[in-house]
């Protein structure tokens, strides 16, 4: 047996809500720790804050979220990525909610890395649910639904919570979301059930350990490929707003229609990529050649787009940024289903913690990277260019460090 070549695995039936639940707990993901980014101007004011206490505010949901990736990958790995993924959205409501009663900068700041632990089940989990019932020629619509949860949380949170706010206080939107994504858990229990106990035993030797994961030249390669995605992803969702508003000249009212069409851009990008994707799988094309096919293609879009932004007159700018959403978009599907054919059943949940922890460091260091350009430039050239340095390294890393997309063949000795 080569080290791609697997026995065809029987998977449980899935059922049909289970796909569309995982996309929707993505969804109230990314509506919930966008909360404070559009409360902030509120929330500053009434808390007598500074910009540096919320730049800490914002990058602390990092600190948590990041090492609980592979916290959470370990959970839904050894024990049952339902319930682990039922505890996280309970624990990141829990903490959104509670976020209204907040009378201070150490409170905001406790209940944001509390968001961050939470948050961090809802990758590593449902790819290790999708790598156990999911077949390969199907991961791309599945993980595409999954990534239209992500673009469309931003939006929605943004538009439905700034008008909020203006009825209800910041307070009051805090409260509200946090109550309302509760509800989730009712009907994730129902559709769970059974599998969920059957899932209930802890094992004790199945898959590879932490150590063999880190071991794989495939992880180190998907991390990089993770993180430049990450890197381009994040620049548009943190500095977009001020680069319309600061160096377009528009006002804060058509940035947030043109910030909403890129999201509908991304979207639409996903949910055809994963669908086009599943269709060519389906007509005998290997996971390999698809996914790397895909990797390629929408790195040069994405990079194109942002190298057209740094070098464009403003009108075309603006447009190219329509391009990089479409890029960055159109590659997510393939980001996760690659992590779970590699990894497998037994190990997609820490090889994505591991992964996405890695990849979440742009999170961190792309927008302070970004801010530093700015500020010593005075211009958004360099920013757009070291966002489009970092997408064509992703290119590199997809297609030549990791040699072929294919099942990896674990040792099966325990403690391996």
């Amino acid at each position: 047996m080569t080290n791609g070549a697997v026995a065809p695995t029987t998977r449980a039936a899935f059922g049909p809500l289970i796909v569309p639940l995982l996309a929707l707990a993505v969804f109230i993901n990314y509506v919930d720790r966008g909360n404070l980014a559009t409360a902030a101007p509120l929330i500053k004011g009434e808390l007598g804050l500074d910009a540096t206490q919320i730049g800490l505010l914002i990058s602390a949901f990092f600190w948590a979220y990041t090492p609980g990736l592979v916290l959470a990958g370990w959970l839904a790995d050894r024990f049952n990525a339902y319930l682990t993924l039922a505890a996280g959205l309970a624990l990141w409501s829990i903490a959104t909610l509670m976020t209204g009663f907040a009378s201070g900068f150490a409170a905001l700041l406790l209940l944001r890395l509390v968001l961050g632990v939470g948050e961090a089940a809802a990758f590593p989990c449902s790819s290790a649910l999708l790598a156990r019932h999911v077949d390969a020629s199907r991961l791309g619509a599945a993980n595409g639904l999954i990534i239209v949860g992500l673009s469309l949380g931003p939006a929605v949170g943004i538009f439905f919570g700034g008008h909020l706010m203006e009825q209800l206080g910041w307070r009051g939107v805090f409260i509200l979301f946090g109550a309302v994504s509760l509800l989730w858990l009712l009907p994730w229990m129902i559709a769970t059930r059974h599998l969920s106990g059957a899932a209930a035993q802890p094992t004790t030797h199945d898959g590879p350990s932490f150590a063999a994961i880190l071991k794989r030249p495939e992880l180190w390669g998907a991390s990089l490929g993770h993180f430049s995605v990450n890197f381009g992803f994040y620049f548009i969702v943190s500095w977009m707003p001020l680069y319309l508003v600061q160096a377009q000249g528009y006002t804060v009212g058509q940035m947030a229609n043109i910030g909403g069409a890129l999201y509908l851009a991304y979207a639409a990008a996903s949910f055809v990529s994963g669908w086009i994707s599943d269709r060519w799988i389906a007509s005998g094309a290997t996971p390999n050649r698809v996914r790397k096919t895909f990797f390629v293609g929408t790195h040069a879009v994405a990079a194109t787009g942002l190298l057209v932004g740094a070098l464009a007159p403003p009108q075309i700018a603006v447009a190219s940024l329509f391009v990089v959403a479409i890029g960055l978009g159109a590659v997510g599907p393939h980001i996760f289903a690659t992590g779970q054919t590699l990894a497998g059943p037994k190990a997609a949940g820490k090889w994505v913690g591991i992964q996405n922890g890695w990849a979440n460091f742009a999170g961190i260091l792309g927008p302070i990277f970004t801010g530093v350009i700015v500020d010593r430039t005075g211009a958004w050239e360099g920013a757009f260019l070291l966002a489009a340095g970092f997408t064509v390294i992703g290119v590199v890393a997809w297609s030549v460090m990791i040699r072929k997309i294919e099942p990896i063949v674990w040792d099966a000795r325990p403690g391996a």
